[in-house]
């Protein structure tokens, strides 16, 4: 199974309701993309749905404020576009499904794919001024990085 990365991101951004600049946005996702990549290789997580987690978790955000309802409708675009822009079998889908849609609610996940990707998310919060909360971080990597980032500030 091979993925068009660039032209799924190409996708998404255009259809990005709030655009490019927005705190939610395509900068914004990358960043998720990396702390994912960083994360997945030592959680044993799967990096197909991290690095797609990173595009769709917020890519239906309607505004850069409260937003109940984003991930859910994140993980639909996910559904939209699956089988036609890219293809991920169920159960690959079924993480990537539970991870947009549960990544607001501040939980922990012990799976390590929907771990590494609200961790990598998580991550992230220093950019609308939060410092990541090691004890909101679900894999061991993540919590390391984020007392790394605690101690910073």
């Amino acid at each position: 199974m091979t993925i068009d990365f660039d032209n799924l991101w190409e996708r998404g951004a255009a259809q990005f309701p709030c655009g490019p600049h927005s705190i939610h946005g395509p900068d914004h996702w990358r960043r998720v993309e990396r702390n994912g990549s960083l994360i997945a290789g030592r959680a044993g997580a799967d990096v197909t749905v991290v690095r797609l987690f990173a595009l769709f978790h917020d890519s239906r955000r309607e505004n850069d404020h409260r937003d109940d309802g984003h991930g859910r409708r994140g993980a639909m675009l996910a559904e939209e576009l699956r089988g036609v822009a890219y293809d991920l079998p169920g159960v690959q889908f079924e993480l990537l499904h539970l991870a947009c849609v549960g990544h607001t609610d501040g939980l922990l996940h012990d799976d390590p794919t929907i771990g590494t990707c609200w961790d990598a998310d998580r991550l992230d919060l220093g950019r609308v001024g939060i410092t990541p909360d090691p004890k909101f971080m679900s894999t061991p990597y993540g919590k390391e990085l984020a007392r790394v980032e605690f101690r910073r500030r």
